[in-house]
């Protein structure tokens, strides 16, 4: 997991925030460890099958971000983009703001469903929570970095919501018509 900035003077991370992100991480790899274990614990084919369907999906949000990043900014832009000074709208994220977190609570769930073994829910669970709150973190952040052009990012736009994303531009589509 990865440890996000605050908003301290000084930009680096608090105590806090170590805290949450090693524990996190700590949880992530215990979650992989009871999945490996005890895949299919409670024998619950069409929950093992699920997962892998959602584990695969999981991971085309993280492979669209770099495309999306590519179509944003040329080479010459990225930097921009690394360093954070210009908001990401295109591709993937024109369909959610945040699917790198989206992508992790996706996989998240998917190894709940492949393992079916309880310690793999109260892995899972505060991992999700962590990630929910940390998408929270980041537009507090953003809003204060990008100002107005966030906060209308933020009203197209849903946070993590797929489906939404993906039917919101096409119910614009149809009032424009």
């Amino acid at each position: 997991m990865n440890i996000k900035q605050t908003n301290n003077r000084n930009g680096l991370p608090t105590k806090k925030d170590i805290i949450l992100a090693f524990l996190s991480s700590t949880l992530s790899i215990g979650l992989i460890i009871v999945c490996f274990l005890h895949h299919n614990w409670a024998k619950q084919t069409w929950l093992f099958i699920l997962g892998w369907i959602i584990l695969i999906v999981g991971f085309l949000p993280l492979m669209m971000t770099y495309s999306a990043f590519l179509k944003k900014t040329s080479k010459s832009k990225y930097k921009d983009w690394v360093k954070g000074k210009v908001v990401v709208n295109v591709g993937i994220y024109g369909v959610v703001r945040h699917p790198m977190y989206l992508s992790f609570m996706l996989i998240i769930i998917a190894l709940i469903f492949i393992s079916q073994h309880w310690l793999s829910v109260i892995f899972g669970i505060p991992i999700i929570l962590y990630l929910y709150y940390s998408m929270i973190d980041e537009e507090k952040s953003n809003i204060e970095k990008f100002g107005d052009d966030y906060k209308r990012y933020m009203q197209k736009v849903p946070r993590a919501n797929f489906l939404l994303g993906i039917i919101r531009p096409l119910q614009h589509k149809r009032k424009e018509t």
